[in-house]
């Protein structure tokens, strides 16, 4: 998208594209994944989403060129929204099965070995995607994508199967009115979805990586490979350590701290001029991730009651999402308007102030123990 527009706002409408539907449709499949059966949630959502990648792979053909960089970019932008629909009922019923597989007492260790498993695919996968699209181009590697939706149908469907939990009276919007006013009355929750969102819709620089290889780092499609999988690969040994080492005793005072350390390493990447202390605060920005990404994924575990996991992991989804995709889209709008330091110095910034600001609003928690 980036070599096709050089327009940083272009990448960040990629992240507009999927958090729109996601957004408005996952209370709506919370609910479902609360009353229907989630493993053929799952399925389907992949199947389709196999579909949106199939129609994408036919219509490149005629629309890889700067010709019809225009084209191209909407036709990207036009899979991606349908993309971020099947999203928005798989995400709740993933997450909410994830209770299901394994025993209470292992929801830490599994939280970690669920976010290095995802973790090690983020960090393999942009150097297989790079490796394919230098072979087979675009087009090529979209067949690729599909092959590995297909496996991942597959896996799903040897999951057992489980009927869905007993359901209370009520339709549909007071169910997941339920779930709203469940999510915010549980203070642990609230914060730690919201301390997640605003770190990284405000300090996340992944969606403008590209900006800062071309223009400031000057590194190429090489050192722009590197700095996409440092965050992953110190997100991926941390996690290990996690696996041993639980951050669920003082869990609150873990996640401020990660989260501080977040900030601060982005500030450091902002005002780094050097390529190897860019890559080593992208590193420890991924680290400082993986320690918040594992105790907020243990609480939702731990205190969510079994018949409303759907819909509260929806709305954690809408967090995320925001944080995420919404954040992508802010980080190249914030690129264009005031240059990608600058808006990177302002979101390491707002990160930080916003740990203040939580700190401030939960010290009540600070010595409750998970463990």
């Amino acid at each position: 998208m980036y070599r096709l527009t050089h327009d940083p706002l272009a990448i960040g409408m990629i992240g507009l594209a999927e958090a729109i539907p996601f957004i408005l449709l996952s209370l709506f499949g919370g609910h479902y994944s609360d009353k229907l059966s989630k493993k053929k949630i799952m399925l389907w959502s992949l199947a389709f989403t196999m579909l949106a990648s199939a129609v994408l792979y036919f219509l490149s053909f005629n629309l890889l060129t700067e010709a019809h960089a225009d084209e191209l970019k909407h036709v990207i932008w036009a899979v991606i929204f349908f993309i971020g629909t099947c999203k928005a009922f798989f995400f709740p019923a993933s997450t909410a099965i994830k209770a299901y597989l394994v025993p209470r007492e292992v929801y830490a260790n599994s939280a970690a070995w669920s976010s290095s498993s995802w973790q090690t695919g983020v960090i393999i996968g942009p150097g297989i995607s790079g490796f394919l699209y230098s072979l087979f181009g675009f087009s090529g590697t979209l067949l690729f994508v599909i092959g590995i939706l297909l496996l991942s149908i597959l896996a799903v469907s040897l999951i057992k199967n489980r009927p869905p939990d007993p359901s209370e009276e009520g339709t549909m919007f007071e169910k997941i009115k339920e779930g709203l006013k469940y999510t915010f009355k549980t203070k642990i929750i609230f914060y730690s979805i919201s301390l997640d969102m605003f770190s990284v819709m405000f300090g996340g620089v992944v969606a403008i990586l590209p900006l800062f290889a071309e223009d400031i780092l000057h590194v190429g499609p090489e050192g722009l490979g590197i700095m996409r999988a440092a965050p992953s690969i110190g997100a991926v040994l941390v996690l290990f350590l996690l696996s041993k080492y639980s951050p669920m005793k003082r869990a609150w005072r873990n996640l401020l701290w990660a989260v501080t350390g977040f900030g601060i390493a982005t500030l450091v990447f902002a005002l780094s001029e050097n390529f190897i202390l860019s890559v080593a605060a992208l590193f420890a920005t991924g680290a400082f991730d993986s320690v918040s990404v594992v105790i907020r994924s243990t609480l939702l575990q731990l205190l969510i009651p079994d018949n409303m996991r759907g819909r509260v992991n929806a709305i954690n989804g809408i967090f995320l999402s925001t944080s995420n995709e919404i954040g992508a889209f802010e980080s190249g709008l914030a690129a264009k308007i005031m240059g990608g330091v600058l808006s990177v110095v302002f979101g390491g910034i707002m990160t930080v102030i916003t740990v203040g600001y939580i700190f401030f609003r939960s010290r009540d928690l600070l010595k409750r123990d998970f463990s």
